[in-house]
């Protein structure tokens, strides 16, 4: 068997890029990106094209043999690293060892992402928009089989037949060691447009086979996915923090003045316009694939990644910082409303004092 393992890495790295503004990065010449439509597909269909760089020469420090590193640019603030590892096996179990790869002897193929995220990042650096720190990127793993000698084109028998294989691969199991039950759940979602291809979505990484030899947009898809899911998490970690300081002050009540009620106002404004617009552009960057196949592989993909729920864990977060709003601004108008009512006191007292004292 022949193919390739992607390794896919989403990096968070501003709330903006402004990607119109690229000509190249890394000394290397951009270009969107575009998913060959072989299935069938309605014209005209509006699809969302990061820019993606390849960089002109393979490295070939990875055991002997080159290795093929990739770039998108998302204008929503994300850099996504594809690594391309090319293997040769006689069988399935003989690619588990590829869920740990090393670049070098010194080098994992993580930190090498990190490093050309970090190069990318430099390159851009004038035109990223409130750039955030480089945390622990959403990684995801593709296994893709392109050549299988000896096999026809009807994949369904190869599939039933190794099962269990596919299964340990996908969740990093020594053979036998799973229960049937959960071999039925881990390939619960796959996805299949012909006889010659097939695709097994599980949690943590994927199995292609597609022996027409072109995947990219099957690995695009799931490189969305993936994408969503970094900055999902990024976005409920943001919103979580905010919310714990918010709170924390509310509970010390420094909240009493005007100065600190309009600044938590003013941190609330931008915390839920900047949170909205980015949650309103990750979900749409998969609002049209302008393919029903690939749509389906999306939402297999949705499913195992469980973004539906982390979209409602953030909508759900969105809302307490509305609440939040509210209550800070009913308490800053309370406050207003009461130093004003003193302040009228105060006159009328005076009033009252040189109306009676004055005259006499």
């Amino acid at each position: 068997m022949k193919g390739e393992v992607i390794y896919l890495y989403a990096f968070d790295v501003a709330n903006e890029i402004k990607t119109d503004e690229i000509k190249d990065v890394l000394a290397n010449r951009v270009a969107p990106f575009e998913i060959r439509t072989d299935h069938t597909s309605p014209k005209d269909m509006p699809m969302y094209k990061p820019l993606s760089l390849e960089p002109s020469q393979p490295v070939s420090d990875w055991g002997g043999q080159e290795i093929f590193p990739r770039i998108r640019i998302y204008d929503i603030g994300v850099i996504s690293i594809a690594i391309h590892v090319p293997f040769v096996v006689n069988s399935i179990p003989e690619l588990m060892p590829f869920h740990t790869p090393f670049f070098n002897q010194e080098q994992s193929l993580d930190q090498l992402a990190r490093r050309l995220c970090t190069e990318a990042c430099t390159s851009l650096k004038e035109i990223m928009i409130r750039t955030s720190p480089l945390l622990e990127p959403e990684a995801y793993t593709v296994f893709c089989i392109t050549e299988m000698p000896g096999q026809d084109q009807d994949l369904g028998n190869w599939f039933s037949e190794n099962r269990m294989a596919i299964a340990d691969l996908l969740t990093e199991n020594h053979p036998g060691i799973l229960n049937p039950m959960q071999v039925n759940e881990v390939l619960k979602v796959y996805h299949s447009y012909s006889t010659s291809d097939i695709t097994i979505i599980d949690w943590d990484a994927a199995l292609m086979v597609d022996l027409t030899g072109y995947v990219e947009d099957t690995v695009y898809v799931l490189e969305l996915a993936n994408l969503q899911l970094e900055e999902y998490r990024v976005m409920d970690q943001r919103l979580d923090r905010y919310l714990n300081k918010a709170y924390e002050s509310i509970q010390r009540k420094r909240f009493g003045t005007f100065r600190g009620n309009e600044s938590v106002l003013r941190k609330l404004r931008e915390l839920r316009v900047d949170v909205t617009k980015l949650n309103d552009e990750v979900t749409h960057i998969t609002k049209f694939f302008g393919d029903w196949y690939l749509a389906r592989v999306y939402l297999g993909a949705r499913e195992r990644f469980h973004l539906d729920e982390w979209r409602t864990s953030v909508q759900d977060r969105l809302e307490h910082v509305d609440t939040l709003y509210t209550v800070t601004q009913s308490e800053l108008t309370n406050s207003r409303m009461f130093w004003m009512e003193l302040m009228i006191v105060i006159f009328f007292a005076i009033e009252l004092y040189a109306s009676f004292f004055l005259k006499k």
